[in-house]
């Protein structure tokens, strides 16, 4: 059974929603997310899919978080606070700030052409470049992944081209050479927030100025399943109450209709698509603000049982019955409590070296 696996977009909370729903899908499941043929990223879901395809299970992202893995941890760094955080550690970059559009090019070409670009990609030209660094981001990846990639040779990693406004999935073989922390960097970049990332001489920013999904790369690659995780879309509509929350409900709309549409183009191509989204409970917990890492940990665990109550669902468990089982370690903790994180890495390219042949 060929099974792709797509992580969308979703700022520091979406990333955090993603944790706790790959827990879920591995425990209910017993299959390891990071055993997928295919693995897309985008935005926060790049950072929590480059960690995965580096061998980094579920279960200890959580343990992580909650503060459970000791302080000899390969993953702490010198602020215990920002060592929980998934990069989410928000710094000034070096360079003088620019006034005016963030890219010229691409705010005049999406001027002349607007139907050519998304919503997203015509204010992405027009807002300033960034200020915040985006090295805590690499930095996070550096420390999982030694190597310039992850051991699993069909990771994607989608960014947008800042001056085109053309998705680029880094991974791929017509893709610019990129290390995995420049390309997660590259992917997570909001235009106006984070500083965009220069990889072979060109700008790149976040890839959800394409689509905050980008599940229809997967379409006509031969897979039998693809499970999509997208934190921005909801099946559900809360009562808006303020502001905040009312523009929130017209982007998670819009976000949704984009994912219907990319999965319609999936599924066209012969493979089934299960999607999974926030319900009304994690929304209360993520809030209006995904930048937010104050509640960080309490999103993962709300996001840990909502999943796992959606896949207990008879037509969801019949689509899953047939998903391969993982290697132990790489699905569930051991009995005993770690100090020292185990080579993950190792069982990945080991994992992944079975895989292809």
């Amino acid at each position: 059974m060929k099974v792709g696996l797509v992580l969308g977009a979703g700022g520091v909370l979406g990333g955090a929603w993603l944790v706790g729903g790959l827990h879920a899908l591995a425990s209910e499941t017993g299959w390891d997310p990071g055993s997928a043929d295919s693995i897309v990223g985008t935005s926060a879901g790049a950072m929590i899919a480059g960690l995965t395809a580096s061998g980094l299970p579920p279960w200890y992202m959580l343990a992580h978080s909650a503060g459970e893995i000791g302080a000899a941890d390969e993953l702490a760094i010198d602020d215990p606070e920002a060592s929980r955080s998934a990069g989410a550690v928000y710094r000034l970059h070096a360079a003088v700030p620019v006034l005016g559009p963030g890219s010229w090019r691409l705010a005049l070409t999406s001027l002349a052409r607007p139907y050519r670009y998304s919503p997203a990609a015509i204010l992405a030209g027009w807002v300033p470049r960034g200020l915040i660094s985006s090295e805590p981001l690499k930095q996070t990846i550096r420390r999982v992944a030694a190597d310039d990639w992850a051991p699993h040779s069909n990771l994607w990693i989608i960014a947008c081209d800042y001056a085109t406004g053309r998705r680029v999935a880094f991974g791929r073989e017509d893709a610019p050479p990129a290390s995995l922390a420049d390309a997660v960097a590259a992917s997570c970049a909001i235009p106006g927030f984070y500083r965009p990332v220069r990889i072979c001489g060109r700008r790149y920013v976040d890839g959800g100025v394409a689509s905050t999904s980008n599940l229809d790369v997967l379409a006509g690659r031969g897979l039998d399943l693809v499970i999509c995780m997208n934190p921005t879309s909801s099946l559900h509509a809360p009562q808006p109450r303020t502001l905040g929350e009312r523009a929130a409900g017209v982007l998670r709309q819009a976000s949704g209709r984009r994912l219907g549409y990319e999965a319609k183009r999936v599924r066209s191509s012969g493979t089934r698509v299960l999607l999974i989204q926030p319900t009304i409970q994690d929304l209360d917990a993520i809030g209006t603000n995904l930048m937010s890492s104050k509640r960080r940990h309490q999103v993962i665990e709300v996001a840990a049982e909502t999943v796992a109550r959606h896949l207990v669902a008879s037509e969801i468990r019949e689509q899953l019955q047939d998903l391969p089982a993982g290697e132990d370690l790489l699905v569930r903790p051991p009995p005993e409590p770690l100090h020292v994180r185990p080579d993950f890495a190792a069982l990945a390219r080991s994992r992944w070296a079975v895989q292809s042949v």
